[in-house]
């Protein structure tokens, strides 16, 4: 086959050693300045890219044309709920998944996962003095549970970490209230994942973490905790942002107040679980992967729509959409929908376990697992020929308004991966609203739309298939 003479400069510019990109100790000193070789490099990118401009148009015509990936995701969701890792509910779903990507024409194969197995049972918190009030509350994942009479005792409302430390001699033998307003998940997140251990080391009894989120309509939302073991457990929960905030007004005002806690919460022995995977082999060389995709597990709240089902469906719906066209990719297609994200992060570990020998042959992997909204671009994780390459092959969705790259990439499921230095990315979108509905009854079918899903399927779509058939690797 002719070389075509931008993919010839393509090949010399790769041809410069590695030594000269990076410093002897194999760290990276900064960006790369802008060289007339370096933007000579970006400019052959766009050139081979634009080959791309035809497959790009055809697969942002079809994804738009119907309703697919929201219909599928919709019967997924209402006919099986929550997917929580042990559940037979996800067992289900995943079969259901399994027959209908047989029905698409793709391979799938499933791989064995030991998952985690929390079991929230019943549970309520409530205010008993100075008056009766039933709080909207949610055990947080690998929590303890109470006492079968529950918990009762004075709360002590505290603003951060520090706070507590201020007034460790008032906790003791109290409930901990962390009433921490939402920055950004990122910083927040710290009080339900380590507010137990920080509360038993002052003596609490148990505590409970104002609801990780900046808008609340009264819905508490769970997550994961970890308990340190130099700490005693003790129960763990959250509580909605009105509640938290009462509370607090109530110690400032110089109130007792007195909570009861009933939480049946218990861990059990770990379940058996699947990896799903489908694939479009590469035609020349099948061995090289492009896999990406998101978690099929859910909490046991809501229905898991938008976290995380949208992103491993419109992933789903990429795949379907490179089969339908008759799309013929060199390297192999992956999609992965993969399990127990929320509560161990079991699936991603065991995929690249399985795979250790394999991982080299891995030339990208992109996770959507930040909601499926309206799509903007990419979080990029690589070196800045990485970056350009992404950036040329965004010029092509900016009809569908995907036009951003940022640094970041990567998510939970691909961490192992891109340990081994496969490039990484993640689907951003606009997700304004995305910790208003995380992990709580609210996450559900109504908050996704259509539209949305059918440009997330397209943008996946475009950005796998190219970094599938592209002549040369993503960088590592």
């Amino acid at each position: 086959m002719r070389i075509p003479c931008s993919l010839f400069i393509l090949l010399m510019i790769f041809a410069i050693p590695v030594s000269a990109q990076f410093p002897a100790n194999g760290t990276k000193k900064g960006p790369a300045p802008i060289t007339e070789q370096f933007a000579a490099h970006i400019r052959s990118y766009q050139q081979v890219v634009d080959s791309y401009k035809p497959a790009a148009d055809d697969i942002m015509r079809l994804a738009q044309e119907d309703s697919v990936c929201y219909n599928r995701l919709a019967e997924m969701c209402d006919t099986y709920g929550h997917r929580l890792s042990g559940s037979e509910s996800l067992e289900k779903a995943l079969d259901w998944i399994i027959e209908t990507l047989k029905k698409d024409g793709l391979d799938v194969t499933t791989e064995k996962v030991m998952v985690p197995h929390w079991v929230r049972g019943n549970e309520s918190a409530a205010m008993v003095s100075p008056r009766f009030k039933k709080f909207a509350m949610l055990g947080l994942g690998g929590s303890i549970g109470t006492p079968a009479e529950g918990i009762t005792a004075e709360v002590l409302v505290v603003k951060s970490f520090e706070d507590l430390k201020t007034r460790a001699a008032q906790a003791k033998g109290k409930i901990v209230i962390f009433n921490v307003p939402f920055t950004t998940y990122g910083e927040t997140v710290q009080y339900r994942v380590n507010g137990c251990n920080e509360a038993s080391r002052v003596g609490a009894v148990a505590s409970l973490v104002r609801s990780i989120t900046p808008v609340s309509l009264s819905t508490p939302h769970t997550g994961m905790l970890r308990y340190n073991d130099s700490v005693s457990k003790i129960p763990h929960a959250a509580i909605t942002l009105e509640d938290a905030e009462m509370l607090q007004r109530f110690q400032n005002r110089g109130v007792k107040t007195v909570v009861t806690l009933k939480m049946e919460a218990k861990t059990l022995s770990d379940a058996v679980s699947r990896n799903v995977i489908a694939e479009i082999k590469g035609t020349e060389k099948p061995d090289e992967v492009v896999v990406f995709g998101g978690h099929i597990d859910s909490w046991d709240v809501g229905q898991g729509a938008m976290d995380d089902g949208g992103g491993v469906f419109v992933s789903w719906n990429a795949l379907r959409l490179i089969k339908k066209l008759g799309l013929k990719p060199k390297r192999t297609m992956r999609v992965v929908f993969w399990t127990n994200e929320e509560n161990g992060i079991k699936g991603g570990e065991q995929y690249a376990l399985n795979r250790k020998n394999e991982l080299s042959k891995h030339v990208l992997a992109i996770e959507s697992d930040a909601g499926t909204f309206t799509p903007n671009g990419f979080e990029v994780k690589g070196s800045e020929s990485t970056k350009a390459l992404a950036n040329a092959i965004l010029n092509l969705m900016r009809p569908i308004g995907v036009n951003r790259i940022v640094d970041g990439g990567g998510g939970a499921d691909i961490g192992p991966i891109l340990e081994s230095g496969v490039p990484g990315m993640e689907l951003i979108v606009d997700d304004e609203k995305y910790f208003w509905y995380h992990h709580t009854d609210a996450d559900t079918m109504d908050k996704l739309n259509p539209k949305d899903l059918n440009l997330c399927s397209a943008a996946m779509a475009i950005m796998t298939y190219i970094a599938a058939d592209f002549p040369l690797h993503f960088p590592k």
